[in-house]
């Protein structure tokens, strides 16, 4: 087996503006493992709220690249097992995660769903983002909109905003990326309109939800809280609903095990993503016939996307049935 890597830069099709920040590119790390004469594909994203550094990835990457080459090919939980015992980071985990299931798949023959027996009727269908802006900004866009399903950006509670989005009787998620108060949260998990939401992700900054209640009508998600398995138990008290991606968790494997254990513990579950190519988006997908929700417009926001497979049009997730994750580099 060999590896591959190389920086790319994602170009936004327009300024995304959230709590953290305003962002027109995003650098990605794509990964690509070879085996006989097929080619698989993973990929990380520098997210500076995570930071991430995609140049350390990279010098990890030739440290360990003579031990991954080494390997046999093998069942992918196997490779995962491999990847354990290297204490990388979740986004490069995940990379050579999925670039390792996309391989295996193509050399079977068989496609991510088949090989994990994971439906692909009747698919979550995925919102898209409207990012921070001014309130009638957001509204315009979203009437223009042809997707039927929207997450708003928010940065604070404007009580106004709340009550002009729910007039508008849209299937609308709120994303405040961790600028609620206490005082905001607690207003809106006792507003009975609010139920109206389809969810409310990651209101307050990481290790702060002890203010959350999920018996409340907001239906609180997870989102930089859940990291992974171990966050599902004590995470629910607060929270109704995580949302599972999978470069925090650390790939395909890791994600499928979090999904049964969420839905054993009774929440929702969501397959999110970030300003991601088709590569990672292809990879998401596959995941969507298991979700209640779904946030993988991040190959929608790009005006340069290299690659080809899974793909989400007008909010409707689309799958290649390729073997492996399908993923094609253009």
């Amino acid at each position: 087996m060999k590896i591959n890597y190389t920086i790319k830069t994602l170009q936004l099709k327009e300024t995304f503006s959230i709590s953290y920040g305003n962002y027109d590119t995003r650098e990605a790390l794509l990964v690509e493992l070879s085996y006989l004469n097929c080619k698989g594909y993973g990929e990380c994203v520098a997210i500076d709220y995570y930071h991430i550094d995609l140049k350390k990835f990279i010098i990890r990457l030739k440290e360990i690249q003579s031990l991954i080459e080494k390997q046999n090919v093998t069942h992918p939980k196997d490779f995962f097992h491999f990847l354990s015992t290297l204490n990388l980071h979740p986004f490069l985990m995940s990379a050579l995660d999925c670039a390792y299931w996309d391989l295996f798949g193509k050399l079977e023959n068989k496609s991510f769903t088949e090989l994990n027996h994971i439906p692909y009727e009747n698919l979550a269908e995925s919102s898209i983002t409207i990012s921070v802006a001014d309130i009638e900004d957001q509204i315009r866009k979203i009437e223009k909109s042809s997707w039927n399903r929207f997450k708003v950006k928010c940065k604070g509670l404007n009580k106004d905003n709340i009550e002009k989005l729910l007039r508008l009787n849209r299937n609308i998620a709120l994303d405040s990326n961790a600028s609620f108060t206490d005082q905001d949260c607690l207003w809106l998990q006792e507003n009975k309109d609010v139920r109206k939401f389809s969810y409310l992700e990651q209101p307050r900054p990481v290790d702060q939800y002890k203010v959350l209640r999920k018996e409340g009508f907001a239906n609180w998600m997870a989102d930089e809280d859940s990291q992974g398995l171990n966050s599902l138990e004590e995470l629910l008290p607060y929270y109704k609903s995580v949302n599972i991606k999978l470069m925090k968790c650390g790939g395909l494997t890791p994600a499928l095990e979090m999904i049964i254990k969420a839905k054993e513990l009774g929440y929702k579950t969501m397959i999110g993503c970030m300003t991601e190519s088709t590569v990672g988006i292809s990879a998401g997908c596959l995941l969507t016939g298991l979700a209640d929700f779904a946030d993988l417009d991040g190959a929608n926001l790009i005006s340069n996307d290299y690659a080809s497979g899974n793909f989400v049009e007008n909010g409707k997730i689309i799958l290649s049935g390729k073997p492996g994750l399908g993923i094609m580099l253009k």
